[in-house]
Formats: C-alpha cells, sequence, structure tokens
C-alpha cells in the first residue's frame, strides 16, 4: 500500500493491521505498546545503505498527537513530575500536550531564539540530526528558572536519535542546577543515543522512556528496508 507524503502520522492503526517484523517498501510500521500501529515514512540516510524511520510530531493529525502524548504522560506519571520541559522545536508541541495530559497548567519551552533580556551564560551549542548544518544555540528565559529550581523536572523531545539535542539541554538545565528525574520522548530512533547519553552520566539511560522504539533500517537486495537482526 503506497501512502501520498501528507497522510503520514494521520492516524492510528488497529492492531494487525500490517506485517510487522519482515521488509518494508515505502514506510515503516511502528508498534505501541497496546498493539496499535503508526505508519512512518523511511528516510534513506547518506550511504544509501540504511534508513530511518522518520516522525514529525507538529504534522501529525490532533489524534495522534494526543495518543503518543497520552503514552507519554503515562510513563512519566509515577515518577510524580512537577513541571516539564521542552526541547525545541518539535518537542515543544509534544511537551506541551504532555503537561496538558499530567494535569498541569503551563510547560517551561527552551528556545533557539536569543531575547534581549537573556544570559549567554545560560545557553549552550545545539545541534539536531534533522538540521545538521545550522549552528544554534539553545536557552533558557532567566524568567522561567523559578518554575525550575527545585522541583521534579522531566525533559521532553519529539525523537532521540543521535542524542545530541537531549545531552544539550541536559547540559543547560546543569547549568542552572537542575537535573530532570526523566527523560521522554514519543520515539526512540535506533540506539545510537545511548552512547552519547550514557557519556553524559551514568543516570540518563535508565531515566529514558519513550512511548515507541524503532531502529536503523538496512536495504534489502530487493531494494527494501528491513531491521537488522536483534
Amino acid at each position: 500500500m503506497e501512502m501520498a507524503p501528507h497522510d503520514f502520522w494521520q492516524e492510528i492503526d488497529p492492531p494487525g493491521t500490517f506485517a510487522v517484523g519482515g521488509e518494508f517498501a515505502s514506510f515503516y510500521v511502528a508498534v505501541l505498546e497496546d498493539g496499535r500501529q503508526l505508519r512512518l515514512p523511511i528516510r534513506v540516510l547518506a550511504d544509501g545503505s540504511h534508513a530511518l524511520a522518520s516522525l514529525i510530531v507538529n504534522q501529525t493529525s490532533f489524534a495522534v498527537l494526543d495518543t503518543l502524548a497520552e503514552g507519554l504522560a503515562e510513563k512519566i506519571r509515577p515518577m510524580r513530575i512537577d513541571v516539564v520541559a521542552g526541547l525545541p522545536t518539535l518537542g515543544l508541541t509534544l511537551a506541551a500536550a504532555v503537561a496538558q495530559k499530567l494535569g498541569h497548567n503551563r510547560y517551561v519551552p527552551l528556545g533557539t531564539s536569543r531575547k534581549f533580556w537573556y544570559r549567554d551564560e545560560l545557553s549552550v551549542a545545539l545541534s539536531s540530526i534533522t538540521t545538521p548544518t545550522q549552528q544554534k544555540r539553545l536557552y533558557i528565559d532567566p524568567r522561567m528558572l523559578p518554575l525550575l529550581e527545585g522541583r521534579r523536572v522531566a525533559l521532553i523531545d519529539d525523537v532521540i536519535s543521535s542524542g545530541a539535542s537531549i545531552v544539550a539541554g541536559l547540559d543547560l538545565l546543569a547549568a542552572c542546577g537542575i537535573e530532570p528525574v526523566v527523560i521522554g520522548a514519543a520515539m526512540l530512533q535506533s540506539d545510537r543515543w545511548r552512547e552519547r547519553l550514557e557519556a553524559a552520566g551514568p543516570q540518563w539511560i535508565a531515566r529514558t522512556v519513550g512511548v515507541f522504539s524503532t531502529p536503523i533500517l538496512e536495504r534489502t537486495a530487493a531494494g527494501r528496508w528491513k531491521a537488522p537482526p536483534a
């Protein structure tokens, strides 16, 4: 079954709708914990032999965003979170929705746009797998610090892939004297992020949760895609 590019991320399919565990052509089938399925477009990497399943949270339907936010909120609810902090850009959409699911009336957005009242010491360099050539900095509005200090904080991004963005968020919060009790994402994309998070601190792997995980895909002789052996 082919999908138009604008049709991805628009619906959650019932369990068993599509075959999983075999080869994929134009989309990858991610499976949620309750068995429901989400079709994700396949993005070919530069080597032409590997690919990743893609999720762009701010292009999802409201129903899909609601499902992902609910799933992540349920995973972090036992940590008794006081405040959610979100990473730009796409993580902000998910963080706001998760905060609402947790019953919060606001969240703390980190940002890449420097306002004149921001302080340079409250910023870190930021890179992203989706925008690797752009040089950015990650900032926190100093006015938001009282919302985070001494609180149980969840740091939320849409996807954790290389781990670069989430580690930048951890570094920024550490500069503010804040250590999140949990890191959350809708999708954990492959296992590449583990090495970077482990280097940032031995506690972070155990504190990281996602709604679902996807592997790096390998091209088959027939030109399709499959997950490598476990």
